[in-house]
């Protein structure tokens, strides 16, 4: 048997504190959960916002891809889709959001978009192409951060309401029940004392 449930005076106290501190545990993870729901849905709607914006330049970047194809030839537009470098200046680095490891995606870019293409032998339609795939490739990161951060709350959310849960469903009941049983034990005890010196006083008056 557990001696901390014995009923004692000392283990009331302890089991007190005990139910104190889990009380204030759930407060501060229900509390925590609420701010990271609050974080998480204001990112939700950005992302909504970042996709709605992708969808938008795609479209642009599409037709005006189309018209370049058009009017300049396949041929041409593949060469300059060759002449094109691949992007490596993306970097990611992390931060903590009240314990929760949250991305940041940092992209090495100039002031002035880089036209890697000769201007001779193009036209407006394939630098309008060229403009809008390069918002989308800038939307497209924005967004990929928004989403792994928005996974990422989400995953500690459901944590920490997991843990909020177990607090007020399990750990706090039970040491309730457990200061109201050493409670009850002591009282009873002390009932028990007084009635016993009750007798023994009326023993030494008859005495």
């Amino acid at each position: 048997m557990d001696i901390s449930t014995f009923p004692t005076k000392a283990n009331l106290m302890k089991a007190q504190a005990s139910l104190e501190l889990a009380m204030q545990g759930y407060e501060l993870l229900d509390r925590k959960r609420n701010i990271l729901i609050m974080e998480m849905m204001s990112l939700i709607k950005h992302a909504e916002y970042i996709q709605s914006r992708i969808g938008e330049v795609f479209s642009v970047a599409y037709k005006a891809l189309q018209r370049a194809n058009i009017s300049l030839g396949i041929s041409v537009v593949e060469q300059v889709g060759y002449a094109i470098e691949e992007e490596n200046g993306i970097d990611l680095k992390f931060r903590s959001i009240m314990g929760v490891e949250i991305p940041i995606v940092k992209f090495q870019k100039g002031d002035d978009l880089k036209v890697n293409y000769s201007f001779f032998g193009t036209n407006y339609f394939l630098d309008l192409a060229y403009e809008s795939f390069n918002k989308v490739k800038l939307l497209c990161i924005e967004l990929a951060e928004l989403e792994n951060t928005i996974y990422r709350l989400a995953d500690h959310i459901k944590k920490t309401q997991k843990r909020a849960n177990a607090l007020k469903s399990i750990v706090i009941p039970r040491y309730k029940e457990l200061v109201s049983n050493i409670q009850n034990s002591l009282d009873e005890k002390e009932r028990e004392e007084f009635a016993r010196l009750h007798v023994l006083k009326r023993r030494g008056n008859y005495g």
